[in-house]
């Protein structure tokens, strides 16, 4: 946590969850070591820092937060910024309700819904995140109706496809956004094939998004559409 200069209050809140992760079994991941979670989990997200749309961010959506990576960890990061923890499952929401206690954060907050469905979101924040969630054209129509023109949506990804990544692009197209850095990071020594794909909010979502719960899924935007 040295590397990306977090204030003490940050590392404080951020050691409380690796305490959590540890002591809690009702933790929604299998990485709970106190060890292995600080490079999975907490550097990977801290590696988000990386990208200036993150580190200047005000209002963020973390869609499909699950164990709140990476948004718990940057609500303790950015004091400065609001961060929703969109989730639809319960039991991970009650699991980011007492993660939220025990850091003692006062600018996060756990949504019990699924981001197609949550009405009080859209169209007002400045990042959307998303990490391990679903495929990138996926993830842009999820984000998309969600973010101020000028926003951004960041998803942390693994080794890169170029037709997942052409079918993003189209996805972009259709939906206001456009194609922006593809930043390869190593936030732990180990770690291989790490990027976080930018995408940038440059025109309203056309009328008809969000479409239905699980519609992006089961009909996603692609290149070939």
């Amino acid at each position: 946590m040295e590397r990306f200069g977090l204030a003490p209050e940050a590392t404080a809140a951020i050691e409380r969850l690796l305490d959590l992760l540890e002591r809690d079994d009702t933790a929604p991941t299998t990485v709970r070591s106190r060890a292995e979670a600080l490079d999975v989990h907490v550097a990977d997200s801290l590696s988000g820092l990386e990208v200036p749309a993150v580190r200047d961010a005000r209002r963020i959506a973390d869609l499909g937060a699950g164990a709140g990576f990476p948004g718990l960890v940057l609500a303790a990061a950015l004091p400065h910024a609001h961060v929703a923890l969109v989730e639809s499952v319960g039991r991970k929401c009650a699991w980011l309700v007492r993660a939220i206690a025990a850091m003692g954060l006062a600018n996060a907050q756990a949504m019990n819904v699924r981001a197609e469905a949550w009405p009080e979101g859209l169209a007002g924040h400045d990042l959307v995140t998303a990490r391990a969630l679903a495929p990138l054209n996926v993830l842009v129509e999820y984000a998309a109706p969600l973010l101020a023109e000028g926003g951004a949506l960041v998803a942390w990804k693994g080794r890169r496809d170029p037709l997942e990544e052409a079918d993003a692009a189209a996805a972009a197209a259709v939906l206001g956004l456009e194609v922006g850095a593809v930043v390869r990071v190593q936030p732990f020594p180990a770690a291989r094939d790490r990027h976080l794909y930018l995408y940038l909010k440059v025109r309203p979502t056309p009328n008809g998004y969000p479409r239905r719960p699980g519609i992006a899924s089961k009909r996603p935007l692609r290149a070939s559409t």
